[in-house]
């Protein structure tokens, strides 16, 4: 290990002030907002200081560097004090910070990367571990470069198991370029925390999850700087350096008492702030600069224009599932760029997509069964443009994941979620393996895609495309079997219906995805034999859906409409349809979906079971024409 040379004295002193200088820019800027976490803040002040002045290697000019350090607030509710060392070191003015929560701010209450120096959003606690291993995974194993991710989290919210999740995680494969630092300040938001200052029992933890662990002083600076130097040089396994602190460090009748959680300080603000300028023996500007990366070795990557390296391949009529397929697409987007990577969680040899791992066995990550970490790591690895990410489990587990989802919107993250084994139709598995959630779920994301292939053809370019779309996408592969109904060069676009079926005296139109466009195209075949003629179209994407198509065929069939999707009737295709339908006159729909709770067995017996067969479809046709 490198020898540690301790800093001079004047830095010592440097550093001390500016955690005084931080925790006042804290102070100042909760009082301005009349809300916020200023104890929160000036438990780490001081992990700040050596951290943003002493340790981390960025670049002022270019926050989003690729060769710069990384760090995560994982509790994000700290905001004050992160935007506060990012202008104590230069990115932006002091006075600024008065602009704390504003509409028209930027500095919002938790951090979003609205801002140029954030990479993802934080403050639903839990998650920020997550997003520093996929951050460090990339450095490490992807982009070979020397950054090195930081990751602050809370002693409140360590309670939360995809913490440990993370570092299980981080632990297996010895992110020796991570550095997870906890604030152990003892207090929660209601009451002090389970373990409080049982710091030794944080170390034992830390150190059963493959970590360096090291207990420190968190209101000490030089056994701070030795610390993460000691993180620097460990070259075998990730680092902790689990901080003792106390909340409202150095705040006159404030320090470590209760009741003071997410309040600003009011009528205390000036005692304790005059009381810490006391404390400053250097109140001039800051004399110390950020250091600067060491080197520019991140390479420069692509992440546009993802393209499949060859086009379908596929016979009319071949059945092929559209998980198989989707593991085909990935495979073929990957050897057109080499940024593609797969994320997934002991699924691989379900959801197709081990046959990237066996193609480019580098570019995949396997998260175990995990769902949360495996979402958190995905969105760090999709971080600062450095990937793109395809992660994949069964519909139904991303529902665990949920939160993660849902932060990855508020990061703006560009991760595609591809969720197979959705609805009644996988079988004799039963309920608890069933999607019948997921595109409820996935819809009520802001900014979301959702992909709905049918077939072999359809999957490949919703893959495809999904490389290449901007925020979270979301594609729902089937577990059967289902026949290849489309040219290979057939087009697709997002928000475009496909007509899979129609005539002119078409009088009822059918809208099915996935297996269930099957068994409305059997249902139209039976119902031509009476002379009932159908039209029948297949949405491809649910969202954004096909609003004018379907009030164009809708309205040629006389405004009457049957919907049929193997998803619980909340949230999914159906909905989706009647919402594009609400302002529409002289419409009627049928919609067939399951709306109670399925079982095992054979998926063909289900499919008809929960009334969402062709058989159900043929007689909500007869029901709709006679209305």
């Amino acid at each position: 290990m490198p020898t540690y040379h301790k800093p001079e004295a004047k830095t010592i002193q440097e550093l001390k002030d500016i955690a005084h200088k931080l925790r006042i820019d804290s102070i100042n800027a909760t009082q301005a907002s009349k809300s916020g976490h200023p104890t929160s803040c000036a438990s780490i002040a001081e992990i700040m200081s050596v951290l943003f002045f002493n340790t981390m290697r960025y670049k002022l000019s270019a926050p989003r560097d690729p060769s710069s350090d990384r760090f995560i607030l994982s509790k994000g509710h700290a905001a004050p004090i992160l935007y506060a060392a990012w202008a104590e070191a230069g990115l932006f003015p002091v006075k600024d910070l008065m602009n704390l929560r504003k509409i028209d701010s930027d500095l919002e209450g938790h951090p979003t990367p609205r801002l140029n120096f954030i990479d993802v959003g934080t403050g639903s606690l839990g998650q920020g571990v997550a997003v520093a291993c996929g951050m460090a995974y990339v450095g490490k194993n992807i982009d070979k470069a020397d950054y090195r991710t930081y990751v602050l989290v809370g002693d409140g919210e360590s309670a939360e198991g995809s913490i440990w999740e993370s570092l299980h995680f981080a632990g297996y494969y010895k992110l020796n370029n991570l550095c997870v630092i906890f604030d152990v300040n003892r207090l929660g938001q209601s009451e002090a925390t389970s373990l409080q200052h049982q710091m030794e029992v944080y170390r034992k933890r830390l150190d059963a999850f493959g970590f360096n662990a090291i207990v420190v002083d968190g209101h000490d600076v030089e056994e701070l700087c030795k610390a993460f130097f000691e993180a620097a040089s460990t070259t075998d396994r990730p680092t902790a350096i689990i901080a003792k602190t106390f909340k409202g460090k150095h705040f006159p009748n404030i320090e470590d008492l209760e009741n003071w959680h997410g309040k600003p300080l009011g009528d205390a603000a000036a005692e304790v702030v005059a009381h810490l300028e006391k404390m400053i023996r250097n109140p001039g500007p800051i004399a110390l600069a950020p250091p600067s990366p060491q080197k520019e070795n991140a390479p420069k990557v692509s992440i546009k224009d993802v393209e499949l390296a060859t086009p379908p391949a596929y016979q009319k009529g071949e059945q092929i599932a559209t998980r198989l397929a989707y593991g085909t697409a990935l495979a073929k987007i990957a050897m057109n760029n080499d940024r593609v990577i797969a994320l997934d969680g002991d699924t691989k040899n379900s959801t197709y997509s081990d046959k990237l791992r066996k193609a480019f066995p580098e570019r995949f990550i396997e998260c175990f069964i995990a769902e949360q970490n495996l979402v958190g790591v995905a969105i760090g690895a999709a971080c600062r443009d450095r990937t793109v990410a395809f992660v994949s489990t069964f519909a139904t587990f991303f529902t665990r994941a949920f939160d993660q989802i849902r932060m990855g919107a508020i990061s703006q993250t560009n991760v595609n979620f591809v969720g197979s084994h959705c609805g009644v139709s996988i079988g004799e598995d039963g309920p608890s393996q069933m999607g019948l959630e997921d595109i409820a779920m996935f819809r009520a994301i802001p900014g979301s895609t959702v992909f709905y292939p049918a077939d072999a053809v359809s999957t490949e370019r919703a893959v495809e495309m999904a490389a290449n779309t901007p925020g979270v996408c979301f594609i729902r592969t089937s577990r059967p079997n289902t026949a290849v109904i489309y040219e290979n060069n057939e087009k697709f676009e997002i928000g475009k219906c496909k007509v899979v079926k129609q005539n002119a005296n078409d009088s009822v139109l059918l809208i099915g995805a996935g297996i269930t466009l099957y068994e409305a195209l059997k249902a139209a075949e039976e119902l031509e034999k009476s002379g009932i003629h159908c039209r029948v179209i297949d949405p491809f994407t649910v969202k954004p859906l096909d609003k004018e198509g379907i009030i164009q065929h809708g309205t040629q069939c006389g405004g009457r409409v049957v919907v049929v999707e193997d998803h619980y009737k909340q949230g999914g295709l159906g909905e989706a349809v009647l919402s594009a339908l609400a302002e529409q006159r002289n419409f009627v729909v049928k919609h067939l979906g399951v709306d109670k709770l399925p079982r095992s067995g054979p998926p063909t017996v289900l499919v008809d079971m929960f009334g969402i067969s062709a058989r159900s479809v043929a007689a909500a046709v007869q029901d709709i024409i006679k209305m």
